[in-house]
């Protein structure tokens, strides 16, 4: 039994013009109605698979399709459709059109699963708009942390009004989330976003787990001054105090040459932003990372120290606010195990590699025994229109999930 490659095809290319920007990238926002048009289309997909659809209060599109024991926990699969700002065709995308093709797969040839499954494209997973990731995920399993509503995007618009724009209702999510126990397992097929396959010339690889993400956002607070008379010895200048905390990140990231350490500075924000006003204030996200739990907390205690004594010595101050703090979480070795013999029975030599970017299974992983499959990238580029994946390795990656599913339905 295989996919049909054609069909899967057809879906990336129809779901790519949707937010399209210049000739490969992407641009869908969370809970915008360009990732409302991108749920329409794949929910018409999920459709022809004979599943059922609906959009919750999180803003995740849901398909079913009903087994005979509606009491057994459901096989969960899927990734999210919402992009980058400046994002590329795959990232996402591949989790969810493999999953609802592995489905419409099963349905063409006639299997009724033993227990349902759920295909979703979950909201906000990639959190720039908000600051904040993994918000469906987490929402179905009861996990939205305070004040998270009152989180706004650039434009001040609050990711509240955002849904209720969206058509969810925010005093209604105890009815979209998952009862504990309700879910059997959780597969994610994903581009891999990094190299390692691409180098090794191998298609798809079996994930062994997920680093463990920190993030925060920093604020740092000065005077600001006229820059032609405020002398340098006394100045408070806040973004000379972020440059330099900007290079300890760096630094402290790469002290152990080789280690999968990874820490980025990815925005800033200063103020007033005039060319000639000294900078009052600046605000600035760290994201870091690791598969050695130990070890990253080690760093962001150096971190810390490293900006208690930055803005000590240009007399500012600073707020730390932590946005994302999940340990590194590793992948079931039985869902492992079936993936592997699934990669040989289409005569794969599948490496197995750690995933340094978090991804909804991340979330699930508190719930439920997860899988992760990697399809090779070229170059290892992602969250940039460049990223691509090619429709054969694709096409492999969702016979690889078709596989693992139908052995799944087994248990």
């Amino acid at each position: 039994m295989k996919i049909n490659a054609t069909r899967l095809q057809s879906h990336f290319e129809a779901m790519s013009l949707i937010g399209k920007i210049g000739e490969t990238g992407t641009c869908r926002p969370a809970h915008t109605e360009l990732e409302k048009q991108g749920f329409e289309l794949a929910s018409s997909w999920m459709k022809e698979a004979g599943m059922s659809t609906r959009i919750d209060n999180f803003g995740n599109l849901v398909g079913r399709l009903e087994g005979k024991n509606s009491e057994l926990p459901v096989l969960m699969m899927g990734s999210h459709l919402d992009s980058q700002p400046y994002g590329g065709r795959f990232d996402g995308v591949a989790g969810v059109l493999c999953a609802i093709e592995a489905v419409t797969t099963l349905t063409e040839n006639s299997i009724v699963p033993e227990r349902s499954i759920d295909v979703i494209s979950f909201a906000d997973e990639e959190g720039w708009r908000f600051n904040k990731g993994l918000f469906g995920s987490r929402g179905i399993l009861g996990k939205i942390e305070k004040g998270e509503l009152q989180r706004a995007d650039k434009d001040g618009i609050t990711r509240e009004k955002a849904l209720k724009d969206f058509g969810c209702d925010t005093t209604q999510f105890a009815a979209s989330q998952y009862k504990p126990g309700s879910i059997f397992c959780f597969l994610e097929l994903h581009i891999e976003q990094g190299p390692v396959l691409d180098m090794a010339n191998k298609p798809i690889g079996v994930v062994s787990g997920i680093s463990g993400p920190l993030w925060w956002t920093v604020k740092l607070k000065g005077m600001a001054g006229h820059t032609g008379s405020v002398p340098m010895p006394i100045r408070k200048d806040a973004l000379v105090g972020a440059a330099e905390i900007i290079i300890a990140v760096n630094e402290i990231a790469t002290q152990i040459p080789g280690a999968p350490t990874v820490g980025t500075v990815g925005t800033l924000n200063v103020f007033p932003a005039s060319r000639n006003i000294i900078p009052e204030e600046v605000t600035f996200t760290v994201d870091l990372r690791d598969i050695d739990l130990e070890r990253r907390n080690r760093y962001e205690k150096q971190l810390r120290d490293r900006i208690e004594t930055i803005t000590k010595k240009h007399q500012l101050t600073f707020e730390i606010s932590e946005d994302t703090n999940s340990e590194p979480r590793y992948c079931a070795d039985w869902i492992k195990k079936i993936i592997h013999n699934e990669c040989e029975t289409l005569h794969l030599d599948t490496p197995e590699l750690m995933s340094g970017p978090f991804h909804d299974a991340l979330a699930l992983s508190y719930a439920c025994d997860y899988g992760m499959i990697f399809v090779r990238c070229k170059d290892g580029i992602s969250h940039n229109p460049l990223e691509y994946s090619s429709n054969e390795d694709l096409a492999l990656g969702a016979n690889v999930l078709l596989g693992t599913v139908l052995e799944i339905l087994k248990k």
